[in-house]
Parts: structure tokens; C-alpha cells; sequence
């Protein structure tokens, strides 16, 4: 194995140890604990397991946990009431669909009754134009990690030519979206693109997304590439076969330990962004109020 490993794990620690700071800090000054809602729907063993993950995550930084467990059979409007529910209550701060969701349920529906504020994972329409924009919000949570990682590996994204291989609206296409705000040349690809490997060899950066155990090869890579991989399979195996990819590339994150800690940090880090502007907000309108009244 020639490439280096940009490993996660350890700068995401750091990430949750700065969040559980700041939430502590705020509950000091003001008394409130930043809250995360988790909604998970159906009996998934995977989905329930990272949604367990997340909660034991938050309490360690000090933030509070709520969950809302659904059946199997709930419909689209039920689980938009639900998270229509979370949305309008105060002590709420952030809130995690875990996704996919069962496929009775409308997903961009549900998504899109998550208040913007509240938006910490990023998979809003709202949340999308705003990182796209450049303005205020909360970024795709998984392709907000790749970017930090990038940045903590001083990796030059300025001019680099990057492939994302994957189209998902909150992956790949978040992704591109962060690389390209990065002065990066990017370029979107998916399974059916035409001379996908070909395109993927002028790559600078490989961001992997594409849903498929082992599907980017190691002949597919430019010498001295960075590899991104961001997909999970089956049996801890990502969208990059490792073995031959770290014969090739110059940088490679492994499955698991690389992309995964990067999103929960962030998505813990958001949540205690979100608490602070909320009460932010709260604060200046009761004090709007008093200086109208008085």
C-alpha cells in the first residue's frame, strides 16, 4: 500500500469535543440545552443502529436527544405531521430524518417539513440553494465532513479537478456544490455515465458516492489521487475497492473511519449552531418587545 489514510476519526473527536464545549457554554449562559430530534421510521436494524450511534454521540457532547420511533406503515402525511411537530417545538434545536425511509413515504416531502433553522443535516431544497448560494445555512452534513477532511489533509482544491461519482441530493450533488465554492473544476459522474473510468482517471480528487460495494477500481485512478470514499455497504465495504485503490492513490480514506465520524461531528456541530441562533433569536425578540413596550 503506497497512499496515506485520511482518517476521520480523531479530527472528528476534536470537532465533538468543541461542540460539547460551546453546548455547555450555552447551557451556562442561558440555560438551554442544545436538543437534537432523531425520526426514525420502520424496524431497519442498520437505521436503528445509527440512529442509537448519533444519540450516544450527542449525549457525550452534552447535547439532549429526543427520539421518535414510527411504524413501518406510517404514511407520508403522518410523518410529516410529525416532523411538523418537532419543527414548531422551541425546546427542539435540530432535527435527523434517518433515511431512506420506507418506500410508502413521499422523502423530499418529509424533508421539506423540517424547519430551515432546524435543518442540521442538511437535506432541505431550502438548505441546498443556500450552500449552492453561498448564503447562511446548514451544509449536507456527509459532504460538509469530506470538505473538512480535505482541508485538515492540506489538501489543494484551488484549480484541482474533481469527479464526483454519484448524483444523490444529499451526497454527490453537495458534494460538487462544496468543491466547486472551493475554487475547485468539478465534474458530476454516475453508474451510467459513458467512459466513466476514463474520466475518473483525469481526476485530481475522487469523491465516491455512487451506492455500489467495490465499484471504483484501482486502474480507474490517476497516480497520486486523493480517494473520497463515501459509500457503506454491506459489510464495512465502501464504493472504492481499497486494496487496489491505496496501490495507486496519494490520499485514500478507509471504510469504515474516514467519511462516517466526519458526518456525525458535523451533524453534532450544526445542532449546537442551531441552539445558539435560535436563542440568539429569541433573545433579540423579547428584548424587541420590551423596547416596545417601553
Amino acid at each position: 500500500m503506497s497512499a496515506k489514510l485520511m482518517v476521520g476519526t480523531e479530527l472528528a473527536a476534536e470537532m465533538v469535543a468543541r461542540a460539547g464545549e460551546r453546548a455547555k457554554k450555552l447551557v451556562e449562559e442561558t440555560g438551554v440545552q442544545p436538543c437534537l430530534a432523531t425520526v426514525l421510521v420502520g424496524d431497519d436494524p442498520a437505521s436503528a443502529t445509527y440512529v442509537r450511534m448519533k444519540q450516544n454521540r450527542s449525549k457525550k457532547a452534552g447535547i439532549g436527544s429526543r427520539s421518535v420511533v414510527l411504524p413501518a406503515a406510517t404514511t407520508t402525511e403522518e410523518l410529516v405531521a410529525e416532523i411538523e411537530k418537532l419543527s414548531a417545538d422551541p425546546a427542539v434545536h435540530g432535527i435527523l430524518l434517518q433515511h431512506p425511509v420506507p418506500a410508502q413515504i413521499d422523502e423530499r416531502a418529509a424533508f421539506e417539513a423540517i424547519a430551515p433553522g432546524k435543518d442540521v443535516d442538511g437535506v432541505t431544497m431550502h438548505g441546498f440553494a443556500a450552500m449552492a448560494f453561498g448564503e447562511p445555512g446548514f451544509v449536507s452534513c456527509t459532504p460538509g465532513g469530506i470538505l473538512r477532511l480535505l482541508q485538515a489533509y492540506d489538501v489543494p482544491l484551488e484549480g484541482a479537478h474533481a469527479v464526483v461519482i454519484g448524483r444523490s441530493p444529499i451526497l454527490g450533488k453537495p458534494a460538487g456544490m462544496l468543491l466547486l465554492a472551493s475554487n475547485a473544476t468539478v465534474t458530476y459522474t454516475h453508474s451510467k455515465t459513458r467512459d466513466l473510468a476514463d474520466i475518473v482517471r483525469t481526476a485530481d480528487i475522487v469523491v465516491a458516492a455512487v451506492g455500489r460495494a467495490n465499484f471504483v477500481r484501482g486502474d480507474w485512478l490517476k497516480p497520486g489521487a486523493v480517494v473520497i470514499d463515501a459509500g457503506y455497504n454491506e459489510g464495512n465495504v465502501g464504493d472504492v475497492h481499497f486494496e487496489e485503490a491505496a496501490e495507486v492513490a496519494g490520499l485514500i480514506t478507509p471504510v469504515p473511519g474516514g467519511v462516517g465520524p466526519m458526518t456525525i461531528a458535523l451533524l453534532l456541530e450544526q445542532t449546537v449552531e442551531a441552539a445558539e441562533a435560535l436563542t440568539r433569536a429569541v433573545s433579540e425578540t423579547v428584548a424587541h418587545q420590551l423596547d416596545h413596550l417601553s
